[in-house]
């Protein structure tokens, strides 16, 4: 059992250093417009408190965790160049080693994109049954 879960710790965190990567990838000018906001998607979602299937769910809150991240970073990596990909995995490599990334500006932002959606549900929904 113990081989099991270190095999799932590991692969949990070649994740989190691809969604550093991905992350880095984004912020790079070379990579292509829709890649970008496909990885700002991708990386938005794994960085945010907030899942499209609650974690409270029995095993269904965890399958968005362990196959929508998985599946969007893996088709996000497809999309950036080469070389843009290896620079990026190099500089995450380096940041892990040294420890957990830290961004306030990127948890602002997307924080600031929960409240903006949910402000904009709250809106179509009154508008809908205002009537």
């Amino acid at each position: 059992m113990s081989k099991v879960l270190e095999t799932w710790k590991q692969r949990a965190k070649a994740l989190k250093r691809e969604t550093y990567t991905l992350y880095l990838a984004y912020k790079d000018p070379r990579t292509p417009w829709y890649a970008r906001l496909f990885t700002a998607v991708v990386v938005g979602y794994a960085f945010s408190p907030i899942d499209l299937i609650p974690d409270a769910i029995p095993v269904l809150g965890y399958l968005d965790d362990l196959i929508l991240v998985p599946l969007g970073a893996a088709l996000a990596l497809r999309m950036i160049p080469a070389e843009v990909l290896a620079e990026s995995r190099e500089m995450a490599e380096a940041v892990m080693r040294e420890g957990k990334p830290l961004n306030r500006t990127a948890a602002v932002v997307i924080i600031a994109l929960w409240i903006l959606l949910a402000a904009m549900s709250i809106v179509l929904i009154t508008g809908a049954f205002g009537h």
